[in-house]
């Protein structure tokens, strides 16, 4: 019996030292920061994390920002988060002239992975929950490598429980360097795509994108859609296809964003899908869609400032420069913060053109509210796909960019807030699937 009593007592030790650990180390880490032991600090920050909070870093930010405060009086007891395999600790820090929360993202491995300052009424971020319409009981999930060698890729396959083969997704991400969840703030939409479509009976693969892991790698090269999306959407296809839950002639890919811009060359390449899934893909040109999402965003504030107008020009002047180019001619390297190989490669690019030529079943969904991908995009598509058999459209009245409900005009702002893909659109995605 004694026995039986100390092992639980020391279990219930273990677990308070387990929780206790992230604040611990967080607390060291803050306690470097405020000292200015930026040497130290480094030592406690994972691989990731040291690459932009550098010694030189920390001193032209962090520190000239919390000078303003004056002397430190006070740090007190830090409130946690768990967010995903992160915790999040914030020690509200008292200064000669207010307080100020200093939050610290600690990975599993108990390494800082991320440094925040925010406003004493708003100690942690709003982070990302699980939908109610994801089952945790009905599907299970493992870890996968998509691709090898140089480019290989992380992912994450969510299966149904249960007798299969299942239907299988292959989720394509959208612009800039997103993860596998695409996480953007307190959103996960890929996230939520994986576990309701998977509580609907069908496999989902999500990877991380080449940009997201090897950004430094790609930034010195004049990469293209092909090897910032199409090469590894092709890889992740395949390796769904050879899962043994999965029948391997019903593999659907959907994009979203850049990602359903990019399906019809993703889908000839591969020459085997059973459909594609436009989930607010662009239709429209890189440099078009460009200008018409800032040009809505400044509108959208009351105007532009004349250095925010100065910018616009700018970028008119080089969307203007895209339409010229020529591998034929001199131009420059990088044309509207990308390579200018990207858009030569895409000259001629008709995407609801080539989607037409491919013959396949096509689900377009939209959200009326999205200010990025709009309503002019869902109207090419369908008169792009115009005389096609086997396709399908719908729009959603209150949904944004990220499928996510809310009321009146949609903003970035909006996506800081905790929010879910609607259900409705995984009803007509599962249904869609169902009928093919």
């Amino acid at each position: 019996m004694k026995t039986g009593k100390a092992t639980v007592l020391a279990l219930v030790a273990a677990s308070l030292l387990s929780a206790q650990a992230p604040a611990v180390a967080a607390r060291k880490a803050v306690d470097l920061l405020l000292a200015a032991n930026y040497t130290e600090f480094g030592k406690l920050l994972n691989a990731n994390a040291k690459d932009k909070l550098t010694p030189d870093f920390l001193r032209d930010h962090f520190a000239a920002e919390v000078k303003d405060f004056g002397g430190v009086m006070d740090i007190g007891a830090p409130i946690s988060l768990k967010a995903g395999d992160n915790d999040l600790v914030s020690f509200p820090v008292k200064f000669l002239k207010g307080t100020v929360n200093i939050q610290l993202t600690m990975d599993a491995a108990g390494k800082v992975a991320g440094l925040y300052l925010r406003p004493p009424d708003q100690p942690l971020p709003p982070v990302w929950k699980h939908a109610s319409y994801s089952k945790a009981e009905s599907f299970k999930e493992r870890q996968v490598t998509v691709g090898s060698g140089d480019w290989q890729l992380g992912g994450t396959l969510t299966v149904p429980v249960g007798k299969g083969p299942f239907p299988g997704v292959v989720l394509v991400p959208g612009p800039g360097p997103n993860d596998r969840d695409e996480s953007i703030f307190a959103t996960r939409i890929f996230a939520d795509l994986a576990e309701g479509l998977a509580s609907r009976g069908i496999v989902v693969l999500r990877y991380d994108k080449r940009t997201k892991i090897y950004g430094p790698q790609m930034s010195t090269l004049a990469f293209t859609l092909k090897e910032e999306l199409i090469e590894d959407a092709d890889k992740a296809i395949a390796l769904l296809r050879s899962q043994p839950e999965v029948d391997p002639k019903q593999i659907y890919a959907l994009g979203h964003s850049l990602g359903g811009y990019a399906l019809p060359r993703i889908a000839k390449q591969d020459g085997k899908l059973a459909g594609v899934i436009e989930l607010a893909g662009n239709a429209r040109r890189i440099e078009d869609i460009s200008i018409a999402q800032t040009e809505t965003m400044l509108a959208a504030k009351g105007g532009a400032t004349p250095e925010e107008q100065k910018r616009l020009d700018m970028m008119k002047s080089e969307a203007a420069m895209v339409k010229s180019l020529s591998a034929d001619k001199p131009h420059p390297d990088v044309v509207l913060g990308l390579p200018a190989e990207y858009f030569l490669d895409l000259k001629g690019y008709d995407a609801p053109a080539e989607a037409k030529r491919l013959g396949i079943p096509m689900l377009f969904l939209q959200g009326d509210r999205d200010f990025q991908v709009t309503m002019v995009d869902f109207g090419l598509w369908k008169s792009g796909m115009a005389g096609a058999s086997k396709v399908t459209f719908h729009d959603y009245a209150t949904l944004n960019h990220l499928f996510i409900y809310g009321d009146g005009s949609s903003s970035p702002a909006a996506y800081r807030k905790p929010g879910n893909v609607a259900a409705a659109g995984f009803d007509d995605i599962a249904g869609w699937i169902a009928k093919h």
